[in-house]
């Protein structure tokens, strides 16, 4: 009888033993997606920052404003819209912002909405040369050199890149649409071109749109010097999503680039996603599917790398995905970024 006894006893530790393994292995299981892992709990998730929105008055407030890139020019931020035609006659303008109104309203100095001054844009002959146009992309300043990025769709997609010059007191912009070259895209994706312009410290480098392992295998920068003139190819990394817009290199040869994703774009849905599982998702990029973040790489003549500086995620403050579509940095306070027409149009400042 006590040889049973202690052989119920026996049984009754094991099981308890088993229970308190299978509660621990439970406890440390994600079962839906967005779970932190055990590599990431909640409370160790990576901290995202908030964008500030700088309220904006006229006709850049539309919607329809659909910026596509941003850019310095001395202390003029300038934003590029798609379309330039909708802000006034023949071939339109760009919208310019003085650096002194920005500053007076991160510090608290004004809380007035701010009208964005035009500059107008003239390209003779320029349209008559892209075949398929279907808007400016990109935009970068090297003094008082103007570079822009053309999306066009003569039958399949094509990039294109055009130098013009800005005039001394910043009213006026001359496109050459002589010095109009084309960029071949990497990817057959419908609308998809190279669509940044980064100026490195003596040449600029163009970036395609979706950089992912399945949409394409072998990503590259294209180079050019400022005349500007092809150079060749550059290996590019794999980074999932879109690259809508890029910073100018600082002194070590950096930059940062928006990368975003929205969850109606399937054609460019990565099976994974290495950045996120590297350094994790943000509380509310663990809560969403849509991307909202900058990322840092490094630029050397043997090519471009990710840096080991982990990506700045926004808050996302819904459902709704901010197509963010231009980046500046503001000295070393942080970005300035502007979205196109999705869900609206929204100039926001990033703190780094």
């Amino acid at each position: 009888m006590k040889f049973f006894k202690r052989r119920a006893w026996v049984f009754i530790a094991l099981a308890v033993l088993l229970f308190a393994l299978l509660t621990i292995f439970v406890a440390r299981t994600p079962f839906a997606s967005g779970t932190p892992t055990p590599t990431q709990s909640a409370s160790d998730a990576p901290a995202e920052q908030a964008v500030i929105v700088i309220p904006l008055a006229g006709p850049a407030a539309n919607a329809n404003a659909e910026f596509s890139g941003l850019a310095w020019a001395g202390d003029n931020l300038i934003l590029l819209p798609q379309y330039p035609n909708r802000f006034g006659a023949g071939d339109g303008a760009l919208l310019a912002i003085a650096k002194a109104d920005l500053l007076a309203h991160l510090d608290g100095a004004r809380t007035d909405a701010i009208t964005p001054r035009a500059i107008p844009l003239h390209a003779p002959g320029l349209a008559q040369r892209v075949a398929g146009f279907e808007g400016y992309e990109a935009l970068a300043f090297v003094d008082d050199q103007v570079f822009l990025t053309i999306e066009a769709k003569p039958g399949a997609m094509l990039g294109n890149l055009v130098k013009g010059k800005l005039a001394p007191d910043a009213n006026r912009i001359e496109i050459d649409a002589a010095t109009l070259t084309p960029i071949q895209p990497q990817a057959g994706i419908s609308n998809f071109s190279d669509e940044t312009i980064v100026v490195t410290k003596n040449k600029l480098l163009t970036l395609y749109e979706a950089n992912g392992a399945t949409v394409n295998p072998q990503p590259v920068a294209h180079v050019f010097d400022f005349k500007p003139a092809p150079l060749g190819t550059i290996p590019f990394p794999h980074v999932e999503y879109r690259l809508t817009d890029a910073t100018p290199t600082d002194a070590a040869d950096r930059f940062w680039a928006i990368n975003y994703f929205f969850t109606g774009d399937t054609k460019i849905l990565p099976l994974a996603d290495p950045l996120a599982a590297r350094f994790g998702k943000g509380k509310t990029h663990a809560q969403f599917s849509h991307v909202e973040r900058l990322v840092e790489f490094q630029f050397s003549a043997a090519g471009i790398t990710l840096t080991e500086t982990p990506p700045l995620q926004l808050v996302l403050p819904n459902g709704d995905a901010r197509n963010w579509e231009g980046v500046a940095r503001l000295d070393k306070r942080g970005f300035l970024i502007v979205t196109d027409a999705f869900p609206k149009t929204i100039l926001g400042f990033v703190p780094q």
